[in-house]
């Protein structure tokens, strides 16, 4: 068997049944991949070694005496904006480094409710915005992890913790995920309840996860989601029926407008990904946005920046000297953000998103690169384009990884499904998966 810091959620799950693995012995065995490795990786921001370590010996009774959960003993890394009772939650900001909230985020209380652990809280820029951190791609130390969910994402790659929660405002799961080889999820607006969690700007904060594989991710998903009065933005519906069949072939949209805007190695890689999935039986035709791209991310960049000006407005007010310079800047210019611009780009983005659901008539999902391209030094966290467009539209989308380029650095590929079709993106995600090779691991 695989060394315990090597396997998934799924296998986990499986040794602990089978009894061959227990949730002391996993911990034990992260702990001693977090000595290793976070020097160089830098990925937490706070690790609960002894909440872990009281954790697994629950999980391994309730194993034991037959009552485990679905979740029960599995790990999970926690991004530093969700609330954790007893742990503290500093959202990268120093007049926060104390703050230890007395409940958990809804996220982490259905996951501790099915049975998982917190073994910490990874690294995330400040509030979740565009400040580099410190945190390391596991790839290579010199490039970025992405942000903002950084240490969630290099957690998860440099075999650290099997799955991290991570948030999405404009592309902070996708991305990172992506650039660290890894799956990374964010379901649709409304999905996920977001009580408990800093918030950004309202009508753009999602919450999603990365793991390994993507039966990881949704098996996360199904212990997530659910209706949240606490959260205005919470959806009760449930996914509907998917139009196609599940288990077929998908049929694919590969836009044209997001390899026009790629680098030379990422939009090569993506056609070659086109054809393998074409070979394997998919169906994928190439087509243009419904909508002008640099439009589509001028709304998204109006609405962010306006509701970032009004949330951090008291805030910034009182410690406008401890925010980071990019968050303070757009804090600042969202605050001159006229509100008849807001309201006309709240007006276009429900013209767009229409248009855009409607170019996927015939399609199961559209198909694109993840990012522009591989991940660049450690100065910037990234290209949030291609993720910030279905995140303005609350679109389920996945990144998969899907190979390796020249110098060693992860590509990846992005599935974006209709409105509320997050079940079905997962089953087409899984199909495409089986198809790619996987990227492996970074470190030894």
């Amino acid at each position: 068997m695989s060394e315990a810091h090597e396997l998934t959620l799924g296998q986990l799950a499986a040794s602990f049944s089978a009894r061959t693995l227990s949730p002391g012995e996993l911990i034990d065995a992260l702990l001693a991949r977090i000595k290793a490795v976070e020097p160089q990786v830098q990925a937490w921001e706070t690790l609960d070694e002894e909440g872990a370590l009281r954790a697994a010996g629950v999980a391994a009774d309730r194993i034991a005496r037959g009552e485990a959960r679905p979740l029960e003993g599995l790990p999970l890394g926690i991004k530093d904006i969700f609330y954790t009772s007893g742990l503290r939650t500093t959202a990268g900001f120093a007049p926060f480094g104390e703050h230890v909230p007395t409940y958990d985020a809804a996220p982490v209380a259905r996951l501790r409710e099915a049975g998982a652990m917190v073994l910490g809280k990874t690294v995330t820029t400040q509030f979740a915005l565009v400040d580099p951190p410190k945190t390391r791609n596991p790839w290579n130390s010199e490039r970025t992890p992405g942000g903002s969910s950084s240490g969630s994402a290099a957690a998860v790659a440099a075999r650290m913790a099997p799955a991290a929660l991570g948030s999405q405002t404009a592309g902070s799961v996708l991305r990172p995920a992506a650039y660290c080889g890894v799956v990374g999820f964010k379901p649709s607006f409304g999905r996920i309840s977001r009580f408990g969690v800093v918030p950004l700007a309202w009508s753009l904060d999602h919450v999603g996860m990365m793991a390994r594989t993507v039966e990881d991710v949704a098996l996360l998903y199904r212990h997530l989601t659910g209706y949240d009065p606490r959260d205005p933005g919470s959806l009760g519906e449930e996914d509907p029926p998917m139009a196609g069949g599940g288990g077929d072939a998908p049929r694919l949209a590969l836009v044209v407008d997001f390899l026009e805007r790629s680098e030379g190695e990422v939009r090569a890689h993506a056609v070659e990904v086109a054809k393998g999935l074409r070979s394997a039986g998919a169906m994928v035709a190439e087509v243009s946005l419904p909508e002008d791209f640099d439009l589509i991310w001028a709304v998204q960049q109006t609405v962010m920046r306006g509701e970032i000006g009004e949330v951090h407005r008291d805030l910034h007010a009182r410690h406008a000297g401890d925010y980071a310079p990019n968050i303070r800047a757009t804090v600042e210019v969202g605050q001159l953000v006229p509100a008849q611009d807001y309201l006309r780009a709240q007006r276009l983005r429900g013209r767009v998103r229409r248009r855009v659901v409607e170019g996927l008539e015939g399609f199961d999902a559209y198909l694109t690169p993840t990012v522009s391209n591989t991940a660049p030094v450690a100065a910037t966290t990234g290209d949030p384009r291609f993720q910030a467009v279905w995140t303005l539209l609350g679109l389920p989308s996945i990144t998969l990884p899907s190979g390796l380029s020249g110098e060693r650095l992860p590509f990846g590929i992005q599935l974006t499904g209709g409105p509320l079709q997050d079940e079905a993106l997962l089953g087409l995600a899984a199909w495409c998966e089986g198809v790619l090779e996987p990227v492996g691991a970074p470190l030894p």
